[in-house]
């Protein structure tokens, strides 16, 4: 048995607590959070300890300290856990700048920390899917990809303020927030990126950074993904937030998409129709992306129990915060960058 505890609890907390209550094998014993009353009221309905502050979390001894917390709250919380003999998952964006991430990764490693980054997308079960069939090679010669964000909630003064407020004050927000999800799903559907284009706009005034833009990415094996988000048009789904958009993979055998109800189609080459791919994977439409953060969590504790290959260790994700920095680095330069 496992124990957790949480870091952490704004909006996105609700779905990490949701997902180790729903575990096997782990127990949730505790919570923190700077605000006291935030902490004390959501132990008292899970039933586990609300812990004043970081430190009283880190004398309980977890086997698992998971920070949902902002990148400003990130490396000094990492830092203290050092020694404790905890595993780490730190939300992303992790940190706040590259040269910070790498810091901190190397003084994990240092000291026999592991840090595992909550990056949850590419845990969809959609996703997981479209892994299967690509590296069946089902799909062939993989030519390209698109995935058009559209969640709409990004519109009027209003925008995002009952959810995550802090989206309208974040100076680097639709790559370093939204699109770093399918930067890494790109990555490890296609392979290591050679090359970044990205033209990032902004189209909501109260937003302090870009909400809208394309990030083109060339991968070694010579596919191109690309992103195409728009955080104020929707798209056709019951909840735009399911998928938070549509994607599109091109190759050899034909076509494979995605639409806004989280079902996958594939049209072989030649074809009129698609056909409805079955999902191997769980699916919880209840959930965020589909249960993706349960999905994650799963394997964290199948990675530490020593079960599986552990995915997006910080060592790892570093390419992705690398691929972040030069997607902005190309919008400033008006130039495509080569790794």
């Amino acid at each position: 048995m496992l124990t957790v505890a949480v870091a952490g609890l704004g909006y996105f907390s609700q779905f990490h607590l949701a997902a180790w209550r729903r575990l096997d094998g782990v127990r949730l014993v505790g919570v923190t959070d700077l605000d006291a009353g935030l902490a004390r009221t959501r132990a008292a309905e899970l039933g586990v300890a609300a812990f004043a502050d970081f430190d009283a979390l880190l004398a309980a001894q977890p086997d698992i300290v998971d920070l949902v917390v902002p990148p400003p709250a990130q490396a000094a919380l990492i830092r203290r856990a050092f020694g404790h003999g905890a595993a780490l998952i730190c939300q992303k964006p992790f940190c706040r700048s590259l040269a910070e991430a790498e810091t901190v990764t190397a003084e994990a490693e240092a000291a026999g920390t592991p840090l595992i980054i909550h990056e949850n997308f590419r845990f969809q079960p959609w996703h997981r899917e479209i892994k299967r069939f690509l590296d069946a090679g089902r799909m062939g010669q993989v030519y390209g990809a698109r995935f058009a964000l559209r969640p709409g909630d990004g519109r009027g003064p209003d925008a995002y303020l009952a959810r995550q407020p802090s989206f309208q004050t974040m100076e680097r927000f639709l790559v370093q927030e939204t699109a770093v999800h399918q930067i890494d799903v790109f990555r490890w559907l296609f392979g290591e990126v050679r090359s970044v284009y990205a033209d990032l706009r902004r189209l909501n005034p109260v937003v302090a950074g870009e909400d809208a833009g394309q990030i083109v990415l060339t991968h070694d094996g010579g596919a191109t993904s690309v992103f195409d988000g728009n955080r104020l048009s929707d798209h056709v789904a019951a909840n735009p937030r399911t998928t938070m958009g549509e994607m599109s993979v091109e190759g050899e055998a034909g076509e494979l998409r995605l639409d806004g109800a989280g079902k996958l189609w594939f049209r072989a080459f030649g074809a009129q129709r698609a056909a409805q791919l079955p999902i191997t994977a769980p699916v919880d439409y209840g959930q965020f992306g589909g249960g993706c953060v349960e999905a994650l969590c799963r394997h964290v504790v199948a990675g530490l129990s020593g079960d599986s290959a552990l995915e997006n260790s910080a060592r790892e994700y570093l390419a992705v915060v690398r691929l972040v920095e030069a997607a902005y680095r190309s919008d400033a330069e008006a130039r495509r960058i080569d790794l």
